[in-house]
């Protein structure tokens, strides 16, 4: 009799920004959707295009024992607005229909993992994630092991700690620990298969974060990630902090505190409390300043006219493709234009018709370029410029470092212009520029840039930190979808009391 684990894959990942388009099939088709044969396909042969936490859980089990993995769906989007509720329904029920076909073939269901993010919503829901949970624990039983990883910006449910097994967020931000945490859910797998019984406890902390203070290097939230860890032992198998992603705007959003025990559910539920009261009792610190647009124009113009000063980023974190920002907006651009400040790369501007444009006109061409020509997001405002057309490629890379290294992306026809003595790169596939590769497929070379604007939240902090130190990344407080301003994101829909909207409230876990 085979003693082969059968242990299903499947996963729902988005991270939703209710104030960006819907995201609908085509947003999850042109990033990743296999499912069937297709994914089985993969599975056994180049696992590059999958997420770092599947290619994780997949190697070590590889490495480790006997299994067989059932593939069931995978689909992630690009962060950007609510699923559309079509085809969520289509979606949660092609996972449903596989997993009962699974759990009917000889054998059943050893195990399920989900590679999920957590601030999932679709256009008629709120807790995507919880739904997409709950189904799979309806299917398979209570007798089934369900592990799930998460981003470190989602927002767990009681209903997602309820009907899972644990829950494994991310530990780094910049999320450089995706295949390490997949490690993580398969090893917690293999010990429940031997017997241990774990325990979750949940607590919400009412608070929501800036995004930008949010970094695990140093702060408030790589303190208390740090607190939790130093607390792993015979009796915690795993402790996840998600501080939430606040242009959710969701009933479900605040700080998630999630303690695993083994077998004994009150030393969970002691250290959940500490932990909880700890993110409270912090909550001040995450409060961040940024340095208006205009001050970081003068800091790029003083840095591009003195050869002697250190180079320096300018972050452009309220238009973050890998927030929901649409990667487009031209404030900043405007700016450097009227201000004439030369030496500059911008990376990266989504534009899939300018793309299309340069690429028609070819190498060495000279056009009015039309920047967001058919946009109606808000913050996406239209600009004409005279540009020049400095390369062309592809698109496709396999990422170097940081959140994309290994693994293959598709940016789309790409282009180089130069405007005004700005270089900026044209994508067609809205990406956050947080690898370097994506700018130097395009030949620049970055150990040379003066000023380089990034449409990144943090994410570029793990790709570029070996051309830029903390200390020359500006974070420019400019308008836009994902703006770390909490204010200025206008939440209606958030629970409340919530910190910091609520700043007088009184809480206690």
């Amino acid at each position: 009799m085979s003693t082969s684990k059968r242990i299903a894959i499947l996963g729902f990942s988005l991270e939703a920004n209710r104030n960006a388009p819907v995201s609908d099939k085509k947003s999850f088709e042109q990033t990743l959707y296999v499912h069937g044969e297709t994914f089985a396909s993969i599975l056994d042969t180049d696992r590059a295009t999958l997420p770092g936490t599947v290619r994780g859980f997949c190697a070590t089990l590889d490495q480790s024992i006997d299994w067989q993995p059932v593939p069931i769906v995978l689909a992630e989007a690009p962060p950007g607005g609510p699923a559309e509720q079509a085809f969520f329904d289509q979606l949660l029920a092609q996972m449903k229909q596989g997993l009962e076909q699974a759990m009917h073939e000889p054998g059943g269901l050893d195990g399920v993992y989900i590679s999920e993010h957590g601030a999932g919503l679709a256009m008629d829901l709120d807790d995507a994630d919880g739904e997409v949970f709950s189904m799979v624990r309806g299917v398979v039983g209570a007798g089934v092991p369900v592990i799930a990883t998460l981003d470190l910006h989602g927002h767990v449910t009681p209903r997602m700690n309820e009907s899972t097994d644990v829950l494994v967020a991310y530990l780094t931000n910049p999320h450089v620990d995706q295949f390490e945490r997949g490690t993580e859910a398969a090893k917690i797998m293999m010990e429940m298969h031997r017997g241990m019984q774990p325990h979750s406890v949940l607590i919400r902390v009412p608070m929501i974060s800036p995004a930008v203070s949010l970094l695990t290097a140093s702060g408030p939230y790589a303190d208390l990630i740090n607190l939790g860890q130093s607390r792993l032992g015979p009796d915690i198998v795993n402790v996840s902090i998600l501080a939430g992603f606040a242009p959710a705007d969701a009933s479900t959003n605040a700080m998630s505190i999630v303690v695993t025990s083994r077998n004994n559910h009150a030393s969970a539920q002691k250290l959940a409390y500490e932990l909880a009261t700890s993110a409270w009792a912090d909550r001040k610190r995450y409060i961040t300043s940024l340095t208006p647009l205009k001050a970081a124009v003068d800091k790029a113009a003083s840095v591009a006219s003195s050869p002697a000063k250190s180079a320096i980023l300018l972050a452009d974190v309220a238009d973050n493709p890998g927030g929901g920002g649409r990667g487009n907006t031209v404030y900043l651009l405007k700016e450097l234009i009227q201000r004439q400040v030369g030496g500059v790369v911008l990376g990266m501007m989504y534009d899939e018709l300018l793309a299309a444009e340069a690429h028609q006109l070819g190498l060495g061409a000279s056009f009015n370029a039309r920047f967001n020509r058919d946009e109606t997001t808000r913050f996406s405002e239209a600009l004409s410029a005279d540009a020049v057309v400095e390369a062309l490629i592809d698109g496709t890379c396999i990422g170097r470092r940081g959140i994309y290294a290994d693994r293959c992306v598709d940016l789309g026809p790409c282009a180089l212009l130069r405007v005004a003595g700005i270089q900026i790169a044209v994508v067609s596939r809205r990406y956050q520029c947080a690898d370097p590769v994506f700018l130097e497929r395009l030949g620049i070379d970055l150990s040379q840039s003066r000023v380089l604007v990034i449409k990144s939240r943090g994410h570029f902090r793990a790709g570029f930190d070996e051309y830029f130190k903390p200390e020359q990344i500006v974070e420019v407080d400019a308008p836009g979808l994902t703006t770390p301003v909490i204010p200025n994101l206008n939440l209606t829909r958030v629970p409340r009391p919530i910190y910091p909207l609520d700043s007088q409230m009184c809480w206690a876990p």
